[in-house]
């Protein structure tokens, strides 16, 4: 064993060091590096959690990337069809990185009860409609059934959002009124049966989609049974999704006729708003890790000096023996290391304990119409959490080489009578 790790053990063990005046110091030390991991940990767990959650409830209502033919419709109804007959459905061959593809179509309706009414965007989906987007969000009942050899049904799966306002339950039939495009005719009558009731927290959502057979919509439209409203394209890598929107809107632009040119969009763009907004949890995670790592390392140098200067006459008698700084500065940074790991010991378990119970219990809940969620998300990975603490044990331990330099301004005959 090195002489500078031993001195430092038994100085760190010793009884008379933890009857110390540096004990209430030490310990304030071991407190301001356990709260700062601590935050650091919950703040990249919320931060990160909030980002990925809100990303895949968009995703899940819209797709990744969007396709539909051109036109000036800035509503979320789909006006112009387009034909499935494409190169790149039911699956793209050119593009790598893309997991699956569905079509879809959209039409605005109001669904009326005998006490009230409310406006809805019904969502026409196909039998390659991915329900393990939604899955979660499925709160009761099941899925709509939806078989190409035989007939649409009246099945459909409303939010929970509607439902109450509507006082709707599974089972309930609901007649839906849809506007002809030709003005001055009666409009089309649906009458649909609730079968699944879904909540996602996300109120912009839950208040406009409901969910059924896209046959409705064509028959409505007078589309061809090939022609639907947009294709939706989910990526693997959420990451990635602007350049595999790239990638898809050159795989669908046509050279030889640039009128029949599809138009391709990706959520990023569509709700940039909302992924404006989540970029400011990266700079507030900056701040938070930045502020936390300061005070703990500030905390950390008055813990070293403390102990230095508690320890001068131990300092004295090693330089008259033949120590050098380095060995005796290396002493104390050993002692500062062991003070930073407790604290970080501490830090790890009580956040981790918490982000567990966040996750599993959902305890901390938020306003959906601020947040995007009823429950705080949360996001643990040993990976950043592994970062956190190495990126704080390096820093802090960088940082206190600067105040143990004092170690060569004792003069070993002054500490020696040093009393």
């Amino acid at each position: 064993m090195k002489l500078e790790y031993f001195i430092a053990n038994r100085l760190a063990t010793s009884k008379h060091h933890k009857s110390s005046i540096s004990k209430p110091i030490i310990k304030i030390a071991i407190a301001a590096i356990a709260i700062g991991i601590l935050m650091m940990i919950i703040a990249v767990a919320t931060g990160i959690g909030l980002q990925q959650k809100i990303r895949q409830k968009v995703s899940a209502f819209n797709g990744h990337i969007i396709i539909k033919v051109f036109d000036d419709n800035q509503s979320e109804v789909s006006k112009v069809p387009i034909s499935k007959d494409q190169e790149f459905y039911p699956k793209f061959k050119n593009v790598e990185g893309v997991k699956n593809i569905q079509v879809v179509a959209t039409k605005a309706g109001i669904i009326r009860t005998e006490n009230t009414f409310e406006g809805i965007v019904f969502k026409g989906i196909s039998t390659d409609f991915n329900w393990e987007n939604m899955k979660e969000y499925l709160i009761e009942g099941r899925k709509p059934k939806i078989d190409l050899a035989t007939q649409e049904n009246g099945e459909i799966i409303i939010s929970q959002y509607l439902a109450n306002r509507l006082l709707l339950k599974i089972g309930d039939k609901c007649n839906t009124f849809f506007m002809k495009e030709e003005s001055g005719q009666s409009p089309n009558l649906r009458v649909f049966t609730i079968v699944g009731i879904f909540n996602s927290g996300f109120q912009e959502f839950d208040a406009t989609y409901v969910i059924g057979d896209i046959r409705h919509i064509q028959r409505m439209n007078k589309w061809k049974a090939d022609e639907v409203g947009a294709f939706e394209v989910f990526v693997h890598d959420f990451d990635k999704i602007q350049q595999v929107g790239n990638q898809v809107y050159n795989n669908t632009f046509n050279k030889k006729d640039p009128t029949k040119t599809v138009d391709t969009q990706i959520i990023l763009d569509k709700y940039y708003y909302i992924f404006d907004w989540l970029k400011l949890f990266d700079f507030n995670i900056i701040v938070i890790l930045t502020i936390m790592i300061i005070v703990a390392t500030i905390n950390m140098a008055v813990a070293l000096l403390v102990l230095i200067l508690e320890r001068t006459q131990m300092i004295g008698i090693l330089k008259a023996l033949g120590a050098n700084n380095w060995l005796i500065r290396k002493i104390f940074l050993y002692n500062a290391f062991y003070i930073i790991v407790r604290g970080l010991f501490w830090g790890n378990v009580i956040a981790i304990t918490l982000i567990i119970i966040q996750d599993r219990f959902g305890i901390i809940t938020l306003n959906p119409e601020n947040y995007y969620v009823t429950v705080a998300p949360v996001y643990l990975n040993w990976g950043y959490i592994l970062l956190l603490n190495l990126g704080t044990l390096l820093i802090s331990l960088l940082v206190l080489i600067i105040p143990s330099y004092i170690i060569s301004r004792i003069s070993p005959v002054k500490a020696i009578r040093f009393d």
